[in-house]
């Protein structure tokens, strides 16, 4: 049974992006070759609140491709096969655009 979590306040739940091992053609690419630490967002929560009591709402948007800190974030597992992370928007480096 899968869950459905809605991060709070400026929170961003992230899905890793798996990096190929192989090319299209069957080449093999090693292990040690420098790859992004991308990541999908799956959700967002509503934003934080500032001294006045406005809202400030999370700039980033679900299905947006962004660039994660190499160390950081909380795991969370929904699903037996899914693992996901946990960010803060600031925590989040930038947004990969095509």
């Amino acid at each position: 049974m899968a869950k459905r979590l809605l991060p709070s306040l400026n929170r961003v739940l992230v899905e890793k992006l798996v990096q190929p091992k192989k090319t299209a053609g069957g080449i093999l690419l090693p292990e040690t070759s420098k790859q992004l630490n991308a990541a999908k967002v799956v959700a967002v929560g509503p934003g934080e609140r500032d001294k006045a009591g406005n809202l400030i709402p999370v700039a980033l948007k679900e299905g947006d491709t962004v660039l994660l800190p190499e160390y950081g974030g909380s795991e969370v597992k929904l699903a037996a096969d899914k693992e996901y992370l946990l960010f803060r928007e600031d925590d989040i480096l930038g947004t990969l655009v095509d």
